[in-house]
């Protein structure tokens, strides 16, 4: 049996905005289902400051209701939800130093990358999550269980990696991760099977139900009073035959997770621009899609298999300078899909300068065509046949419907919050077939994807790496994700209680013996280890 500290040093989110650095938080005791993690690193991610700022209405405090015996959810010490004080930290790497007895799928020494996202397990409106309903890693030592980590399908959310890299790199999957996702989502361009039709206005939908077969089928006059009488249902689709403004604003709000509108014009313009949730697209997947004529099943047609990259693309990157921007620019030059081009936008001379040396040097190596531009001087034209708005302002991602040319793909990768609304052409969106999508977080596969480039060679999650922090830096980190000072990702070692907020470009003044270990400025396994012997 390990033994262990009385007490550890953890990071907890009390309330809104509140957060304290606990110096006495106990370290909860292993049951039969559960093992004790030690945590090497984690990330502070952009959704951590959503959880700060929400805390318990954000959808994944809420409590579990469905996917383990709700009996069980009491056995389990790190289970927060509601107004439970609760751990952050959802991208670490960690050990594995304890099992309990019934534990079957891991073992002690075991190096564990853990995929947050606990889909099994079902909230009112999203899904258990480790850092959020469930303690995460900002702590040094954190207990989780098998029933959590591992589906009734025995799919694992710990994923096991070697001790080849180090703990920084391994930390930086996940939000790599949450990018590869935004590609690799498998979009639907057919109405749900088995699902919730609504047929608003006349016309004809046999072209959609000829080789499926939705559950329900209902038809409304396309009128906003007639969408008021189903307030409060949801629908999988939405065929809407009108131009109306209005009617479309309605019906849209009667859009389920995962659901499409499809816009049916008939050869009438909408009159104005459309208001729509665009922070639902992001977090509920909704999708919007439509045709000039009067068939529906023209304007599913135009829906892309997923939001991947496309033979001869020209990209463009907005907020391309950001931690996340970073990964985007460089996963599009190290893609090798043949004729792209890209182009990377920030406000901040000084942060595309560090883009344009970070990705420079790689699209240069792989003959991929790469402008950096402030876009306060030098504005974006149209043209674009891919645009990802990396900046979670619903304004900036109505104007870049504006660059999309035909056919173009929008990814609206910045999470916005859903029930905020912008104002879209969608009009346009439907004529030039504009496919608008957004993704929320990353599962086991886009994971898997990442740490198998990395083992590859093909790209060093660590060149996202800004700072480095230990617990007593955790509100200056913060902080810098909050006001978007940060040049990057910022790694927080649990274990180094007492080390502030540390840009890696100033260590060696700070700390020249890890600085030596760098590699071309380059965080390095060595360079950690360094680190960490300095509270030794």
């Amino acid at each position: 049996m390990p033994t262990y500290p009385e007490s550890q040093y953890a990071i907890q989110i009390v309330g809104k905005d509140e957060f304290i650095v606990n110096d006495r938080k106990p370290i909860d005791p292993v049951g039969p289902h559960q093992m004790m993690l030690e945590v090497e690193a984690c990330g502070i991610c952009f959704s951590d400051t959503k959880l700060l700022h929400q805390f318990d209405s954000h959808p994944r405090k809420s409590e579990v209701i469905a996917g383990i015996d709700l009996e069980a959810l009491a056995e389990i010490p790190g289970y927060r939800p509601g107004t439970q004080p609760t751990t952050p930290g959802h991208e670490p790497v960690a050990r594995v130093v304890e099992v309990g007895e019934k534990v079957t799928h891991f073992k002690v020494g075991d190096r564990v990358l853990v995929q947050a996202d606990w889909k099994h397990l079902r909230t009112a409106k999203s899904n258990g999550a480790f850092g959020y309903n469930f303690d995460g890693a900002l702590e040094e030592f954190v207990v989780v269980d098998e029933r959590c980590v591992v589906s009734p399908e025995g799919e694992e959310f710990l994923i096991h990696v070697s001790d080849g890299p180090s703990a920084a790199a391994v930390g930086l999957i996940e939000p790599w991760a949450t990018v590869e996702g935004s590609y690799a989502w498998a979009e639907r361009d057919h109405i749900a099977d088995g699902g919730a039709l609504l047929v608003v206005g006349e016309g004809s939908v046999d072209s959609l139900t000829a080789e499926r077969a939705p559950a329900s089928v209902e038809r409304v006059e396309a009128s906003v009073a007639a969408l008021d009488a189903l307030e409060g249902r949801t629908f999988d689709d939405i065929v809407a035959f009108t131009a109306d403004p209005e009617v479309i604003e309605k019906a849209s709000l009667l859009l389920g997770t995962r659901s499409v509108m499809c816009v049916v014009l008939n050869g009438g313009t909408i009159s104005r621009k459309v208001s729509l949730d665009i922070g639902r697209v992001h977090y509920d997947f909704i999708r919007f899609c439509g045709t000039t004529g009067s068939d529906p099943a023209e304007g599913y047609a135009w829906i892309p298999a997923n939001g991947d990259l496309r033979e001869n693309d020209k990209c463009a990157f907005i907020g391309a300078a950001g931690p996340m921007g970073v990964m985007h620019t460089m996963r599009a030059v190290t893609s090798g899909v043949p004729g792209l081009s890209v182009v990377g936008t920030d406000l901040s001379d000084e942060r595309l300068e560090n883009l344009k040396k970070v990705v420079g040097p790689t699209a240069e190596k792989n003959g991929v065509p790469l402008e950096i531009l402030n876009t306060s001087t030098s504005p974006l034209e149209y043209g674009y046949t891919y645009v990802t708005c990396l900046v979670p302002v619903p304004p900036l991602v109505s104007q870049a419907v504006d660059m999309c040319a035909e056919g173009a793909i929008l990814n609206a990768f910045a999470g916005i919050p859903a029930g905020t609304f912008g104002d879209f052409d969608l009009q346009g969106i439907i004529e030039r077939r504009i496919f608008m999508l957004g993704t929320s977080g990353s599962d086991v596969s886009d994971m898997r994807t990442v740490l198998r480039k990395i083992e590859a060679g093909i790209i060093d999650t660590t060149i996202s790496l800004w700072a480095v922090t230990g617990m007593a830096g955790f509100g200056d980190a913060i902080n810098a994700v909050m006001d978007r000072t940060s040049g990057g990702k910022i790694m927080v070692f649990p274990k180094l209680h007492d080390l502030g907020l540390t840009p890696v470009s100033e260590l060696a003044e700070k700390f020249p013996e890890v600085a030596a270990k760098l590699e071309n400025g380059l965080w390095t396994k060595a360079s950690e280890e360094a680190l960490l012997a300095t509270a030794k």
